[in-house]
Order: structure tokens, then sequence, then C-alpha cells
């Protein structure tokens, strides 16, 4: 704005000493409003459709980047209210951005912040505020990184604290959600927080005449975001005391590979493809290991004549399994002695479709499913699910939206729930506009 302010100055002061008075000032107000054009081009947010046709970063796909001397700040937050048939929410609702609580809550107020560090990075950070089912207010630091802009050969590489980029859902921000809640499958496999830690990811975006990329990702595979792996928390899968296993060499860290694509099936209808893995240790013994694979598919229709991205029909559908090798421990509660060692074995899918039915109204239903096999120790979190999920979200414009949602859910060993969830979110700043 400085640089616009300092051309119309200037462009004033030239139209003062030309010969005509008249004519200078007709010449400085067009040439103004052909900047202000321009300027609103470069800085104009994102159209009110961005997923009307599949963006390279949404398939797993890493895009090019311009460099500059630049650095955006956003902010958004999420509301949520409602109540629910179950007396224990937190554990009906256990993702971490979630509405866990009967009444109000504020799930996630994101500080965003992304930039050109140079010619050859850029660089992001997402710091996340959110209050407890107790009331309590936590702050986090939950992306930050730099990504490459030039290397050569299709290459890019990304360095720091980020999401693992294994499936669709699970690098999406909570505000990025078609639903209310995550699907119960990714909280299964990856815990309420979603698969992130500190690691760097290598990208390579193969030269094909449709979109198609390799990705793979080497994490550290300790903290409280490496559910299934060496987290803290891994106790309420294994149930027995954490091994503190130290880590010594390659088969120590998390490795995520990743291969996506994507490409036009007809002038109105794009697919998207991937399928991912996670490898790595866990902390039930010295040598356990947990193994986690999925398969992801994306469509979308929206017709030549379509009205400001509207109407479209999109799915989206992903598919885990997961194989967690537990070895012989000691039982945390203490009183269970020694559990022997086992393998669990899950497995969990979700669907969603979603119908843009008129400019800014978007209606879904979701369908989650997630299952395990019996073991010595058996735990909630490895019960049987299923939960049928409709919901209608309105989009005022795209820096804000309302969401009404009606979750049925019935659990293994305790039946079913009926829950009612209101979200409201807006948007300040430069933080990315709605995908609808």
């Amino acid at each position: 704005m400085l640089a616009f302010a300092a051309a119309l100055s200037a462009r004033t002061a030239a139209g003062q000493k030309a010969d005509s008075a008249a004519k200078a000032d007709s010449a400085a107000q067009a040439d103004s409003i052909a900047l202000v054009k321009q300027l609103e081009k470069e800085l104009g947010s994102p159209a009110a459709d961005s997923t009307a046709v599949i963006q390279p970063e949404q398939a797993g796909i890493a895009a090019p980047r311009a460099s500059g001397g630049y650095m955006n700040i956003g902010f958004v937050s999420l509301t949520d209210a409602g109540w629910s048939t179950a007396s224990d929410v937190e554990a009906l609702e256990p993702g971490d951005h979630d509405p866990r609580v009967k009444g109000f809550t504020i799930p996630n107020a994101e500080l965003s912040l992304d930039g050109a560090i140079d010619p050859y990075f850029k660089g992001a950070a997402n710091i996340v505020l959110k209050i407890d089912p107790e009331g309590e207010t936590g702050i986090e630091l939950e992306e930050v990184y730099a990504v490459t802009t030039s290397l050569p050969s299709n290459l890019q590489l990304k360095l720091g604290q980020f999401f693992a980029e294994f499936g669709r859902q699970n690098p999406q921000h909570p505000h990025s959600w078609a639903f209310v809640d995550q699907p119960l499958i990714l909280n299964r496999m990856f815990g309420p927080e979603g698969l992130r830690s500190q690691g760097l990811r290598l990208s390579w975006l193969i030269p094909t005449s449709f979109y198609s990329e390799a990705l793979l990702g080497v994490f550290n595979s300790n903290g409280g975001t490496t559910s299934s792996f060496r987290s803290p928390d891994s106790p309420e899968i294994h149930g027995g005391v954490p091994d503190e296993r130290p880590v010594n060499n390659a088969r120590d860290m998390l490795i995520v590979p990743r291969l996506a694509t994507s490409f036009d099936i007809s002038e109105t209808q794009t697919v998207v493809f991937g399928a991912s893995a996670a490898f790595g240790p866990n902390n039930s013994g010295p040598s356990a290991r947990t193994k986690v694979y999925g398969v992801d598919g994306y469509w979308k229709w929206k017709p030549a004549a379509a009205e400001a991205g509207f109407p479209f029909l999109s799915m989206q559908s992903e598919v885990l399994f997961r194989t967690y090798d537990a070895a012989e421990r000691i039982a945390e509660d203490g009183a269970s002695g020694v559990l022997p060692a086992e393998t669990f074995n899950d497995k969990g899918a979700y669907a969603q479709l979603l119908w843009g039915i008129k400019p800014r109204i978007v209606a879904g239903i979701r369908g989650d499913w997630s299952t395990g096999d019996d073991a010595a120790f058996d735990s909630q979190l490895r019960a049987d699910r299923f939960r049928l999920t409709p919901n209608v979200t309105w989009y005022p414009t795209e820096f804000s939206k309302f969401r009404v949602q009606y979750n049925y859910d019935d659990r293994q060993g305790i039946g079913s729930d009926h829950s009612v969830w209101f979200q409201f979110e807006f948007l300040l700043g430069a933080h990315a506009s709605h995908k609808f």
C-alpha cells in the first residue's frame, strides 16, 4: 500500500506541473484506477469455489511458488455450540478440535503467518489457541516450516514441524474441514491432533501429462502428535508401561511415503487418487513397530455453466489399515500383571458427499466406521464405532460461515447417541478463504 501511495503521489505531482491541469488530473485519475485494479488483481481473495479445480497442494502436489519480499498475516476462529445425549462428550468426540462439551467452546483459533524468505525459500507458521473441556486456554506451535521454491528436476524440500501428508484429511487445518469433527478412523490411527512432527519431506513432481507426485517424509517418532508410534499417550492403545527407547538409527524414525495423482475425466469432472503409508517404532517394547496404510479418492463434478462454482457435487473417501505389534509389557494399571506380546489389527473408513445447492449453500453427509480385532488388552479407543453425519453450511461470504450438523453415533458396549452441533467461523487478514 505504501508503494501504491507513493506512485499515486508522484503521478499527482506530475499532473500539477503539466500545461493543462484538467488533462493532467484526468490522466492521474485514470492511472490511479489502473493501479487500483492491478493491486486488486495481485492481492485479491481466492475465488469462492476454490475446489472447483483441484489445487496441486490439495492433491498432495507441490506447486511452484513465486518469491518476493512479503508476509501475510491471518487469523481464523471457530466457535462450536451444541448438545448430546452422551454423558461423556469427550469420549464421544475424541478429536482435539471437535466439540467436546455441551454448551459453547472454542476448539480452534489460529494465527497464520506465511511469506517469502528469499528467492530460494518460503516459510509458514501456524500458532493455535484453544479452550479445553475444563475451560482452560491452551496454546501450541502447530506448524512452522520452510519450503524450497527453486530446486531442479521438479523437486521440493519441506523442513520444520508440519502435518504428515498422509491421505487427504490429515494435512488439513480444522477451518478447512467439511464437517464439525474429524473422521473417527483418523482419530483412531493418528490421535486427537492428527499426525504431525518435526522432520523433512522431499517431493518429486513426476513429469507426466497429468498431475502425479511422489512424496517421502522423515519425522521424529515421539511426541504427543505421533499416536500409533512413540507417543506418551500410546498406553491407551497397548495398555503397558511405555518403553523409553532411544533413537539409535533410521529405524527409530517415522517414515511417511505417499503417491498422489489428479486428472480430468471430462470437461466437468476431476478425480484425485492417493496411496499413503506410515512406518515407525512404538513404545510398547524396545523393538516393537507399527505400520499404517491408507488409500484415498476424491471426485468432483461442476457444470461448465456454473455460477460462482455452483452447483457442484463432490465425493471423498479414505480407507486405513493399521498393524500394531505390541511387545510383552508390564500393564500400566499395575493390576493386570504382564500383558503378552500380540498384534493389534485395526481398520476403518469414511466417505462423504457434498452438494453445492446454490451459491454459498452446501449440504453434506458423511459415514464413518472403524473396528479392530480382540486382544488381551481392550481399549475403548479400539472399540467398534459407526457414525452417520448430515450437515448444512451457509457462507455469507468467503470469510465467514455458519454450520449445523447432526451426529448419530453407535459405539460397541455403549449403544447409540444423538448430537446436534452449531459452528460459526470467521477469518481476518490474509488467511486462505473457504474451500467450497
